[in-house]
């Protein structure tokens, strides 16, 4: 695996879980919708992993350095 795609899934996993954190609570109102279904899981963990296309390749690296470089790589 190359160091951009290293980056690339380093990045997704921060981006994901800053996303859910901050989205929480409409993410708790879609999951407790009527019509919310088991099978709508994996589409909407797409939905969310097509924000990180809004990045560039060099932003994407700052911020998995920055937090490699707080050492904890969560917030």
């Amino acid at each position: 695996m190359s160091n951009r795609d290293t980056i690339s899934q380093e990045f997704t996993s921060y981006y994901l879980q800053q996303s859910t954190k901050e989205f929480a609570e409409d993410l708790d109102k879609i999951r407790s919708a009527d019509d919310f279904k088991g099978d709508a899981v994996p589409m909407l963990i797409k939905s969310l992993q097509q924000g990180t296309t809004l990045f560039s390749a060099a932003d994407q690296e700052r911020v998995v350095e920055a937090q490699k470089s707080r050492g904890s790589g969560k917030e």
